[in-house]
């Protein structure tokens, strides 16, 4: 699975913010945290509920929110083409894990970040943490508190993510929140969501949503189509992250990385293609042989073997991983 490093300036400014309060007072609170996240639990408040929840969630959360958004970003940006946001709104976007990673994603393309959530000591820890920045986009990006879900419509623009945040909701308000999501895109919308059986279903409920309000899907899925996975299973991913002195310390970890597993879906309004298939479980190597498991069009699971016979095919198929578009495409 691929690593995704935590940007030296994302580190440095989590380190600086919260090495000296973090470790000592965080352990009950990333309890709670754990659990919540891993759940479902809709809820009429915020789960960061002040600035002991916040601190703990930046210090254990962030770094693995980060990463799953950034590799849903790479996803999407491999389909997209030259399409580059100018204007992005991160919902409920806490400390602003996504606005890092959006920043990163499209590095060479100057953009605004607005970043909204119900949560004032999320923000104001995140407003915090931008300042250390080296993109304008996140330094710049602006912190507003508002409610989630509600009915007061959300200001137009090119991209928006919803990292993360869904499983705090109620059914209601999950559905308000994805349809005022699609209304207010005028170019893509990326959901992101812990890769849990739970977690898949409300990607796959906002992926009708988004499909039924006109975008079509570039990542994971090849299709638009009804997604093939059934009964027990559910479709997700992974992305390495490597773990700050400060994660380890909150975590009481020792290994220097984790494994975050995330389900996603990124679909645009704007004309672009998905990938032929997707890899969605981790390649089989075998002597002279590929096993690759995919997701292709028609909407059907299927698996390819790729043999040393097939020459340069076999090479790319040795050096494709979990949750890439097959056949490869270049790196974004």
């Amino acid at each position: 699975m691929p690593t995704v490093p935590l940007p030296d300036d994302l580190r440095a400014a989590l380190a600086d913010e919260l090495q000296s309060t973090a470790p000592s007072r965080a352990s009950a609170h990333v309890d709670r945290l754990i659990e919540n996240y891993r759940g479902a639990t809709p809820t009429a408040a915020p789960i960061l509920r002040d600035a002991a929840d916040v601190a703990a969630y930046a210090a254990y959360r962030m770094p693995a929110t980060y990463a799953a958004v950034r590799a849903a970003l790479g996803a999407f940006r491999l389909q997209s083409g030259d399409w580059t946001p100018h204007t992005h709104l991160d919902l409920g976007g806490g400390t602003g894990a996504a606005t890092w990673a959006v920043a990163d994603a499209w590095q060479d393309a100057a953009h605004r970040s607005t970043v909204l959530d119900w949560s004032q000591p999320a923000l104001t820890l995140g407003a915090t943490l931008a300042k250390a920045a080296d993109s304008a986009a996140v330094r710049d990006a602006e912190w507003t508190r508002q409610p989630l879900g509600a009915a007061a419509p959300l200001p137009r623009t090119d991209l928006v993510t919803v990292s993360y945040v869904l499983g705090e909701l109620t059914a209601a308000a999950r559905e308000s929140l994805v349809t005022a999501a699609a209304e207010a895109a005028g170019g893509a919308v990326v959901v992101v969501e812990p890769g849990t059986p739970e977690g898949y279903a409300r990607v796959i409920d906002a992926r009708d949503r988004l499909i039924a309000a006109g975008l079509h899907v570039l990542a994971p899925c090849p299709h638009d189509g009804r997604c093939p996975v059934t009964g027990d299973d559910w479709c997700h991913f992974a992305a390495r992250v490597q773990r700050t002195a400060l994660h380890r310390q909150v975590k009481g970890a020792v290994l220097p990385y984790e494994d975050e597993k995330f389900s996603y879906v990124a679909a645009a309004r704007f004309p672009a293609g998905p990938a032929g298939a997707r890899v969605v479980r981790h390649p089989q190597i075998r002597k002279g042989l590929v096993l690759l498991d995919l997701c292709r069009v028609p909407a059907a699971l299927e698996r390819t073997t790729v043999s040393k016979r097939h020459g340069s095919t076999y090479r790319a198929a040795r050096d494709t991983d979990w949750g890439d578009p097959w056949p490869p495409a270049d790196p974004a």
